[in-house]
């Protein structure tokens, strides 16, 4: 049973397995001391078909009963105990995005909250939607009116309020060949409803990478990111039909038209994304033209109106003329910021109505060629420049999240983009950061309207250190500030703006997700931010859990690191975002050594302050973080009392011929200059400092019980990568 529990404890949440994994038995470790855990799973583990088994030579398997009988009252009764806790962990819900509106009587705004649930048996994520009133009484004081229950949006792939916050758009993907469904709602009731059928695009993509739902200023027209209309599938025929048989008995077979590339992890079978735009009052769809079938759209915005009946989309667009290779989490890949026309004209009510036009007509304009990334657009509010993020950091050194950079472009309100002018740097990339100060921007989202009210202010959550912050930037003067209190080692997470004012979600490693409302206290330049804790049904969590969380306490510290550069003597965690980019490109070309010996130094450094028991410390981690826990069971194995690793990299020799990352190899094992050695036939010399580099090479000298969780559909790490090392490990009675 326990073994059950650690496969749950794993496959659920690191986060729960932090508080569950040490909770685990000694005696059950001491049992299992020789024991192999390997835990067989789909590509998104699924509780319903988890299969645990138990891999031991076969001449010293024990028999049935045996293994049954050490199972006693007690390990049951610690089994249920833990297995109820670990259902209470993973009940807490999530806090994904909010919007706010007006409330049209000017007494306070009225919110939405996304929030979201593990649903364990299903293999999915329950969606709800939890809706408040704002009423912010003094300058000290604001009140959350809640909703009394939240309600699920079964079937929901994406929710887009409109601008003015009169309209709601719901997006439903079918499972199946079924058409796209768009909802238009009201304040009061499902005002529209349209089907677009697969004829016309697949699946409205809400992945958050490529997703891009965008309304126009007027609120006629939705420019959206789809895939592209299936393609019509070949029958192919063996022979004539004898004596009036059916089609079934027919010597012929469907062919599924021409093998396509895609873009790898989360986008296995999905058809490239391309741009389209919804008249939401006739429902027409059209495809956006002019743009080459070699470039992938996505996070698609509506600039400003020009003059006259032009009127232009801006989208991020990824090549495809080479190999596509992986891009989830991959910001390493080059793309670049282009503009669409897209021709309008009055229809007899005076509406905006799309126009036909030729693909000639509409040419498609790179708006960023002089840097080698460009995504995340957002226009100002007076849509005089827009602005962008960039990971030419990513793009230049292979590293797949490097330090990002911030950029303007004056934008031509007249459509002329000859006269566009060069790309200004609002934040350029933090080579070294000193001290605490700012240690240059680490940013995986920019909200859809994260401007103050001044026009050029925008916010952002970013990386600081060892946590995520929320910073104001001045897009015109490139002034930076940090609004989060700089004394707490919480994460923020920025939710939505109401007004000028701030609402958040912090949390740390034993604090539930906690939502904060923050407002700014005296005049522009001379004042700070003040935060309020809200009172939340969100953050609400069993009893037992508050208990357990109330008696743990996380603290973030400095750990000196023996052996670093004199540029890096401040430096303390080398590899991670947050501590700028010279001390992030340190260890590409050192993986299995630098960041080896950084984990074993600070495990040394909390155990000689008496903050860690030498004999209950376990490894946790999956993907690299599996390449580590791996390396660290391999290279320590004496240090360890137990270690779980979900779809770990054991092998960049195996996995270069099999993920969908194989520059990654390249640049892990030789660093930056990795990149430009890549290929596809990878060289001896390649193949064996790949294997020096893997933990495979110190697999003969692990000792500790390991639990591996594989899926076998994983494109980016295969489990040939875990199953080559299970049935490696040498344990002996």
């Amino acid at each position: 049973m326990e073994r059950a529990l650690l496969s749950n404890v794993i496959a659920t949440s690191d986060w729960c397995a932090n508080q569950l994994l040490p909770r685990i038995s000694p005696s059950f470790l001491s049992r299992h001391r020789h024991t192999r855990f390997t835990v067989a799973k789909p590509a998104y583990f699924s509780y319903k078909r988890l299969s645990v088994f138990l891999a031991m030579d076969a001449s010293k398997a024990a028999p049935a009963k045996q293994v049954s009988s050490v199972l006693d009252a007690t390990a049951e009764e610690e089994y249920a105990s833990l297995s109820k806790l670990l259902q209470d962990f993973t009940n807490i819900s999530s806090i994904d995005k909010a919007w706010t509106f007006n409330s049209g009587n000017g007494n306070g705004t009225q919110a939405m909250f996304s929030i979201s649930q593990p649903n364990l048996l299903a293999n999915k994520r329950k969606k709800f939607m939890l809706s408040t009133v704002i009423s912010k009484e003094n300058e000290n004081s604001v009140t959350f009116q809640w909703a009394p229950f939240p309600v699920e949006m079964t079937g929901a792939s994406a929710v887009v309020p409109s601008p003015s916050g009169s309209k709601l758009l719901v997006v439903r993907n079918p499972e199946n060949e079924s058409p796209i469904q768009f909802e238009l709602w009201s304040q009061s009731q499902l005002e529209k409803e349209f089907h677009v059928p697969q004829t016309v695009h697949g699946s409205v993509y809400a992945d958050g990478w490529f997703e891009g739902i965008s309304w126009n200023s007027d609120e006629t027209l939705i420019a959206y990111v789809a895939e592209e209309p299936s393609p019509s599938k070949p029958t192919f025929s063996l022979g004539s039909t004898k004596g009036g048989s059916s089609d079934k008995d027919c010597n012929s077979w469907k062919g599924q038209g021409d093998w396509e590339e895609d873009w790898g992890e989360t986008y296995a079978g999905k058809r490239q994304p391309s741009l389209f735009v919804i008249n939401i009052n006739s429902g027409e769809v059209q495809a956006v033209k002019g743009i080459p079938k070699s470039l992938s759209v996505g996070q698609v915005v509506w600039a400003p109106l020009n003059e006259g009946l032009h009127q232009y989309l801006v989208f991020v667009g990824w090549s495809s003329e080479t190999r596509k290779l992986g891009i989830k989490y991959c910001y390493n890949r080059p793309c670049a910021l282009y503009a669409v026309r897209v021709s309008l004209y009055k229809s007899e009510a005076s509406e905006l109505e799309l126009k036909e036009s030729s693909s000639e007509d509409l040419p498609v304009v790179n708006l960023t060629e002089s840097i080698s990334s460009a995504f995340f657009p957002r226009f100002s509010p007076d849509g005089k420049f827009l602005v962008f993020l960039s990971a030419k950091s990513s793009v230049d050194s292979g590293a797949h999240s490097a330090t990002d950079s911030l950029h303007r472009i004056d934008w031509p309100t007249d459509g002329n983009f000859s006269s566009l002018e060069k790309i200004v740097d609002v934040i350029p990339v933090v080579q070294c950061a000193e001290g605490d100060c700012f240690p240059g921007l680490y940013s995986s989202s920019i909200l859809s309207n994260p401007w103050l009210s001044d026009g050029c202010t925008m916010l952002l959550s970013s990386i600081w250190g060892s946590s995520q912050v929320i910073i104001s930037v001045n897009v015109s003067s490139g002034e930076l500030l940090r609004i989060t209190p700089a004394e707490s080692n919480f994460s923020w997470s920025l939710l939505t703006l109401d007004g000028d004012n701030i609402i958040a979600v912090s949390s740390s490693p034993v604090d539930v997700p906690q939502v904060k409302y923050g407002y700014f206290v005296g005049k522009a330049n001379k004042g700070t931010w003040s935060w309020l804790n809200v009172s939340s049904p969100i953050s609400r969590c069993p009893e037992k859990v508050k208990s357990l969380l109330s008696s743990r306490q996380f603290s973030i510290m400095k750990i000196p690191v023996k052996g670093v550069s004199a540029n890096l003597t401040k430096v303390y965690l080398r590899g991670s975002l947050g501590f700028g980019e010279e001390a992030l490109q340190s260890l590409p070309g050192k993986v299995g050594s630098q960041d080896v010996n950084d984990v074993l130094t600070a495990i040394d450094h909390v155990i000689d302050m008496g903050l860690a028991n030498p004999s209950k410390v376990t490894v946790v981690g999956g993907s690299h973080g599996g390449f580590l826990t791996t390396h660290l069971i391999g290279q320590a194995p004496d240090k360890f009392v137990a270690a779980a690793a979900r779809n770990p990299l054991c092998n960049l020799a195996l996995m270069v011929g099999t993920t969908d990352i194989p520059d990654w190899c390249y640049v892990e094992s030789y660093g930056s200059k990795g990149k430009d050695s890549f290929t596809e036939s990878p060289s001896v010399e390649d193949l064996t400092r790949f294997h020096s580099k893997s933990p495979i090479s110190h697999i003969s000298k692990v000792k500790t019980p390991t639990i591996f969780l594989l899926g076998a559909q994983d494109l980016r790490v295969p489990v040939s990568n875990g199953l080559q090392v299970i049935y490696h490990i040498p344990f002996s009675v």
